[in-house]
């Protein structure tokens, strides 16, 4: 009876050291499995931070942070007597970037919502700015990260733009840049002599030969948006201001060119100087002799 008993007891015991011992395998697979789910994440992180840092980093940026050029207002042309024979004014430029007018599924781009949607946008911009729609849809479909859609518009057409972008609750994409545009208030006066501007650079004339002394120095600003283009506030914004153009001041006085252009004008008339045609102009101190239709512009 004893010896019954006493295995019946080693029985228990061993039977409550299994009990015990079985909690322990249940934790140490669930421990091996969590270290194994960690030893993962710490591995895919550190694949994100060393592998694709540089390249996730980039694409924040150009999502987040908007760089935008300030262009310098270009230096005025004036007469002996202080009047402008050709200035700049404030006017904006409009771009796109087209790869953020898109519609979303989640992470996956919805084709057909996309389409629509860019045509809806190129339709709008034909509009205002009277722009080719077919070309229009054709920039919006472009890979390229920044296009530009309207150059040197007008205030009437901007602030028709941002009428539309408030009624349609739309702004991703969109960018409207300051931006001046070249005047000449007594249109064709000296015009030979002032030359003109275009491309963003002087053409013929003064605007060419002292186009670095006219232009200046374009400035930038580096700065944070979000989704619906409003600045968000941070420490590292960057602002380099534009520095203006010098202005020109010549020897000739308006009214005389004026008046010398229009006799000049006059007198080519009455010797039929026409194109392929010999003309003698003139003048109380000189004379000049033109052929093949070059009359002058003084």
């Amino acid at each position: 009876m004893e010896t019954k008993k006493s295995n019946e007891k080693k029985t228990n015991i061993t039977s409550k050291r299994k009990g015990v011992n079985a909690i322990p395998k249940r934790l140490l697979i669930v421990m091996l499995c969590f270290f194994f789910l960690l030893l993962l994440l710490i591995i895919r992180i550190g694949f994100l931070q060393f592998v694709q840092g540089a390249e996730l980093k980039e694409e924040m940026y150009s999502q987040l942070i908007k760089s935008a050029l300030i262009s310098p207002k270009r230096g005025t042309i004036y007469d002996s007597t202080g009047k402008a024979l050709a200035i700049s004014a404030q006017v904006d430029t409009v771009s796109v970037n087209p790869s953020s007018i898109v519609i979303k599924n989640g992470n996956t781009i919805n084709e057909e919502k996309t389409r629509a949607l860019k045509e809806k946008v190129a339709k709008a911009f034909s509009e205002i700015f009277e722009l080719d729609y077919e070309e229009t849809l054709e920039k919006l479909s472009s890979d390229s990260s920044l296009v530009t859609i309207a150059k040197k518009q007008e205030k009437d057409k901007i602030d028709k733009l941002k009428d539309w972008m408030d009624e349609e609750n739309f702004y991703s994409g969109i960018n409207i840049d300051e931006d001046t545009k070249r005047y000449y208030p007594y249109e064709n006066l000296a015009s030979s002599l002032i030359g003109f501007y275009g491309e963003d650079q002087g053409r013929e004339g003064l605007e060419s030969a002292w186009d670095s002394v006219l232009t200046g120095t374009s400035g930038k600003v580096i700065s944070a948006q979000d989704a619906l283009q409003e600045l968000i506030p941070y420490n590292n914004q960057t602002y380099i201001p534009a520095k203006n153009g010098s202005d020109i001041i010549l020897t000739i006085d308006a009214n005389i060119q004026a008046i010398v252009e229009k006799y000049l004008k006059q007198a080519c008339i009455e010797n039929k100087c026409g194109r392929g045609r010999k003309c003698y102009c003139y003048g109380p101190k000189n004379w000049r002799y033109f052929s093949n239709g070059n009359l002058p512009r003084l």
